[in-house]
């Protein structure tokens, strides 16, 4: 490989003699913008850590002016495994899913380290995510804020604050409560997760990537776990970090917040459905000459049956949910005997207690405290994805 090579994203330098047939097992991807004063060091540190001929090693420049690309060039020119991936600057986020993306798809790798270049992470931590990959996590994520994690005292009472402030948003506002450290930009990512989290579509530019691929990895299924690492404060340069990335941050985390309000909104129109197949039935069979009594169960079951085929290919259908189809089906069962018997008891006794009142109006009346009860469980327990179930497998800290 040679520094003078393709200069660009669509022919990066080092690229050229891989091509798409490469096999990478360890690819280190790491973006910079003004790192000159920080990419030479790194480059040594990572290249004499893990010096596998297996292993490579992709900055992300975007047009830094100081130089940085430069020093990444000859680093290529002496070691083959070093790879520049240049662009125009757009934000962390855009940098990280071009370099991932390269990094499955061109070099192959088979599993992906993100890291900062200014030594903020600590290049020998890499070992340790690495490690329990191997074990068979999915992701591993290097946390600040797990037992033997910690910050540098460096660090000011601002950035601190933000730090914090910007876990807590993602633990509720996101829904990532079981992760301790969701803005980490330190983790070890197998490729088949990451083909599975489809980072390539991924459309975020700034720090907000890190809680969004995170959610992306989450719902697909991945196993994460976190490790302990010290985040060390920089020693050269400065950080990138501005009120533009905060506010784009804010703004993603009610997106994926307003994300899951859909499924909401297609259960609420699962029900209203559901209602309407009810009410419907239920007037048929009394025009038939079934008597009320026996028309409401029947009415119910058959529109409880409606609401769980929408519900199970439409409503939540695009979720990674816990247990299988049939532990699924078995809780939907026990589900819909317990509403059934709650609309039912809530007829009967309306009708006891109001014998004029039109029999499809006390149906109705059954049917509002049996939809509650319906959401309520199938949201949380029959259709409950694998990130919102507490202490599952798919979390661990160490």
């Amino acid at each position: 490989m040679k520094g003078d090579e393709a200069n660009s994203a669509a022919n990066p330098v080092g690229a050229g003699q891989l091509g798409a047939a490469a096999k990478t097992d360890v690819c280190f991807v790491i973006p910079t913008y003004n790192e000159a004063d920080n990419i030479g060091p790194m480059l040594r540190r990572l290249t004499e850590l893990y010096p596998s001929p297996g292993t490579a090693f992709l900055v992300v420049d975007d047009g830094s002016p100081d130089g940085t690309a430069a020093t990444v060039r000859a680093f290529a020119a002496a070691d083959d495994r070093v790879h520049l991936l240049e662009g125009v600057r757009l934000g962390l986020g855009d940098a990280y899913v071009r370099g991932i993306t390269h990094a499955l798809a061109v070099l192959g790798a088979e599993a992906v380290v993100q890291m900062d270049a200014d030594f903020s992470h600590d290049p020998a931590d890499a070992a340790r995510l690495l490690a329990r990959l191997a074990a068979g996590a999915d992701v591993a994520l290097g946390s600040r804020y797990v037992v033997g994690g910690g910050l540098d005292r460096r660090w000011s009472l601002w950035r601190r604050g933000l730090s914090r402030w910007g876990n807590t948003l993602a633990h509720w506002i996101a829904g990532l409560r079981q992760v301790r450290d969701c803005t980490s930009g330190f983790k070890a990512i197998k490729a088949a997760a990451l083909q599975a989290a489809q980072v390539g579509e991924m459309q975020v530019q700034g720090y907000a990537f890190q809680v969004m691929l995170l959610h992306r990895l989450l719902r697909t299924g991945a196993e994460v776990v976190e490790e302990p690492i010290y985040f060390r404060e920089r020693e050269r340069g400065s950080t990138k970090l501005g009120w533009r990335d905060v506010l784009e941050f804010f703004l993603q985390l009610w997106q994926l917040r307003m994300g899951r309000h859909r499924v909401i909104v297609k259960f609420g129109c699962t029900g209203l459905v559901g209602a309407v197949v009810n009410l419907g039935t239920f007037q048929l069979l009394l025009l038939l000459g079934v008597h009320k009594f026996l028309a409401s169960p029947i009415a119910t079951e058959i529109s409880i049956v409606c609401n769980f085929f929408i519900n199970n290919y439409w409503t939540f259908g695009g979720r990674q949910m816990v247990g299988n189809k049939r532990s699924r089906g078995l809780r939907y069962n026990l589900v819909a005997l317990f509403t059934l018997s709650v609309s039912y008891g809530v007829f009967v006794g309306l009708s006891l207690l109001f014998p004029e009142v039109a029999p499809v109006l006390l149906q109705a009346c059954g049917i509002a405290p049996a939809a509650l009860l319906n959401y309520i469980l199938h949201f949380y327990w029959t259709f409950r994805e694998k990130e919102e179930e507490a202490g599952a497998p798919a979390f661990s800290r160490q």
